[in-house]
C-alpha cells in the first residue's frame, strides 16, 4: 500500500511539473497587464549537428554497424538542425510580439537587438536559421569575430586563471562528485550506462574487437585523468571509460533526434525512453565533470557572464541572442548558482540540443524591475517530428531557480536580486588564486 501511494505520489509530482513547465509559457493575460516585459537575453546552444568524429574514427571502429549519414559535415548544423532552429525563432517571434516587446514584422536596429554566435558552423548557422523565423523581413545580422571555424574567447570554455592552488580546489570538487571513491566512483556510478551503452553498440562484434585493439582496454579505465592547463578547456586524457564513450552518447544522442525509426537509431535495439536517458546520462556526466565544479565553472564562464550581465544594463537592448555550446549554459548555470534540476521531456537532463537559457527583464506595477530565468527547449517528440511551434504548440519552459533567493507570488525574482547574482559570480572570478 505504502508503494502505491509513492507511486501516486511521485505520479502527481511529476504531472505538478509538466503543468508548471506548461503554465510558465502561457502567461494570463493578468500577468501581461501587471508586468510589462522590457528586455531578454538569450544563451542558446546550438541546434542538431553533426558528431564530432567521424566512421573513420574510433567512434566508427568501435561498433560493426554504420552510423547515421549525416547531412552536413563533422560537427556542423544539419538540415533537421536548421530547420528545427527556424521553428524555435519563429515561436519567439510570437512571443515576442504577444508579449509587446516587438510589433509583427518589426525591423529592429543596432541598439535594440544583439546577436553574437560563436565563430563555429554551427553556431553561426544556428543564429542565422533563428533570426530568419525570429524577424524573417528584419534583415538581421549575425555577428561572429572570426572566419569559420574557430573558438571566440566570449564562448571559448576556456581556463584563464591557473595555478596550484586552483588545480587543488578543483580537483576536490571534481573529485567530491564522486564520494569517497572520487574520480572512479563517478564512473562507476554509471558503470550500467557504459554497460547499456556497449551492449547497444555490440562491441564485441565490432572492427576493434575483431582486431584485439589496445583501445577497448579504455572502457574498463575508471581512473578518469582530468587535464586543467591555462587558455586551455578543462580535459579528459585519452584512454578512460568517460573520454571514450562520451563520443558514443554524443552520436547516440544526435542519430537518436536524427533518425524516424528509434530502433534503427539504436542499431536495432528496442530501447525504452528511459534506455535512451541512460545513454545520454555518460555525455551529461562528462559535462558535469568538466564544466560544473563551481571553481571550474566560474572560471570558464566568467566572458559570458561579464557580457550577459552588460547586456541586462544596456538601456537601449530589448534582445540580446548569444549562440555558443553546452558547455557555456551549464558553466554559466552554475557560476550563477541556479539549483539543481532535471528536465521532463527530454533525454539530456541539464542542457539538451538547442536550449535556451532565459533571463526577462520587466518592469512592475511599482515601478521596479524584476526578472524571471528560465530554460527553453523542444522535446523529444518536437525535435523527432519538427512539430511547428506557436503559442498554442510551445517548446518547453522550464523555471529556473537561484540559489538563495525568493521569488514573489508571480514568480518573479527583483533585478536587482539577478544582478547581484553576476555581480557575486564575477567577484568569485576575479577572487580565483
Amino acid at each position: 500500500m505504502k508503494k502505491l501511494i509513492s507511486i501516486i505520489g511521485t505520479s502527481l509530482l511529476l504531472l505538478g511539473t509538466v503543468f508548471q513547465v506548461e503554465a510558465q509559457s502561457q502567461r494570463s493575460q493578468e500577468f501581461k497587464d501587471k508586468y510589462k516585459l522590457k528586455e531578454a537575453v538569450v544563451l542558446s546552444r546550438h541546434n542538431i549537428r553533426s558528431p564530432l568524429s567521424d566512421s573513420k574514427s574510433a567512434l566508427g571502429r568501435m561498433t560493426p554497424h554504420e552510423w547515421n549519414k549525416w547531412t552536413a559535415g563533422k560537427s556542423e548544423l544539419t538540415l533537421r538542425g536548421g530547420v528545427l532552429e527556424t521553428q524555435m525563432g519563429q515561436y519567439f517571434r510570437k512571443w515576442a510580439v504577444d508579449a509587446g516587446l516587438f510589433p509583427e514584422n518589426y525591423v529592429p536596429t543596432a541598439d535594440d537587438l544583439n546577436v553574437i554566435a560563436n565563430s563555429m558552423q554551427r553556431c553561426i548557422a544556428t543564429a542565422q536559421y533563428f533570426t530568419s523565423g525570429f524577424m524573417p523581413v528584419g534583415g538581421v545580422t549575425v555577428n561572429h569575430r572570426y572566419t569559420p571555424s574557430k573558438m571566440d574567447p566570449l564562448f571559448n570554455p576556456q581556463l584563464t586563471k591557473v595555478s596550484p592552488e586552483f588545480v587543488e580546489i578543483a580537483m576536490k570538487q571534481i573529485n567530491d562528485m564522486g564520494g569517497k571513491k572520487g574520480i572512479v566512483g563517478i564512473n562507476e556510478n554509471i558503470k550500467p550506462d557504459y554497460e547499456l551503452m556497449m551492449q547497444v553498440l555490440d562491441v564485441k562484434d565490432s572492427p576493434m574487437a575483431q582486431a584485439n585493439d589496445p583501445y577497448l582496454k579504455a572502457f574498463d579505465n575508471y581512473n578518469t585523468e582530468i587535464v586543467l592547463e591555462k587558455f586551455k578547456e578543462p580535459a579528459m586524457k585519452s584512454g578512460s571509460a568517460l573520454k571514450e564513450l562520451n563520443s558514443a552518447s554524443d552520436a547516440f544522442i544526435l542519430q537518436y533526434y536524427e533518425h524516424p525509426d528509434p530502433a534503427k537509431a539504436a542499431f536495432g535495439h528496442n530501447l525504452t525512453r528511459k534506455d535512451w536517458e541512460r545513454l545520454a546520462h555518460v555525455k551529461d556526466t562528462y559535462q558535469d565533470v568538466l564544466f560544473t565544479a563551481p571553481i571550474v565553472a566560474t572560471n570558464v564562464a566568467y566572458p559570458l557572464v561579464q557580457y550577459m550581465y552588460d547586456e541586462l544594463l544596456s538601456p537601449d537592448r530589448k534582445f540580446t541572442f548569444l549562440v555558443g555550446h553546452d558547455s557555456n549554459l551549464s558553466s554559466v548555470a552554475t557560476a550563477l548558482g541556479v539549483e539543481e534540476y532535471e528536465l521532463p521531456e527530454a533525454i539530456e537532463k541539464k542542457t539538451p540540443i538547442g536550449s535556451k537559457i532565459v533571463i526577462e527583464k520587466f518592469t512592475g506595477p511599482d515601478g521596479k524591475e524584476y526578472a524571471d530565468l528560465n530554460i527553453v527547449y523542444q522535446t523529444v517528440e518536437q525535435l523527432q517530428n519538427m512539430s511547428i511551434l506557436d503559442l498554442d504548440n510551445p517548446p518547453m519552459v522550464y523555471p529556473l531557480s537561484l540559489k538563495g533567493l525568493e521569488k514573489n507570488a508571480d514568480g518573479l525574482y527583483p533585478m536587482s536580486d539577478v544582478l547581484a547574482a553576476f555581480e557575486k559570480a564575477i567577484a568569485a572570478y576575479q577572487a580565483i588564486p
